[in-house]
């Protein structure tokens, strides 16, 4: 079994960063059918993830963003390829949030954004909708 680490350092507060975390899940679930369920926390956020083969976390606190991930037996083949295509959709996300945060005018904009829709388990956990 294959494991994959990150960790990227931001200075985006707790507010931004799990604004950033549904993005990514939103991008999960799309793109590589992904189950996400947010729990949140006084002080910090866990995405949970899986899907066959995969499964794992991402931790969202209010100056990083910590991803554990545990590949299956085939998708552990492709654990690099993983992992890189990983670290460029986080940094694209933190890139375009920089950006965003340079442009008064986007950063107006960014507040009329989608929102999210999420439903609330007995156990505190968001359930993306």
């Amino acid at each position: 079994m294959s494991e994959i680490r990150i960790r990227r350092e931001h200075d985006l507060g707790l507010d931004e960063a799990r604004k950033l975390a549904l993005k990514w899940a939103e991008e999960a679930e799309r793109r590589f059918g992904m189950d996400c369920t947010v729990v949140e926390g006084e002080y910090s956020d866990t995405v949970e993830f899986s899907r066959s083969g995969v499964k794992g976390q991402l931790v969202v606190a209010a100056d990083h963003f910590d991803l554990q991930a545990k590949l299956g037996f085939l998708l552990g083949a492709f654990a690099k390829t993983i992992e890189t295509e990983i670290e460029k959709n986080l940094d694209d996300l933190l890139g375009a949030r920089q950006a965003l945060a340079k442009t008064p005018k986007a950063a107006a904009n960014n507040g009329a954004a989608k929102k999210v829709a999420a439903k609330k388990n007995g156990n505190g956990a968001r359930k993306k909708a």
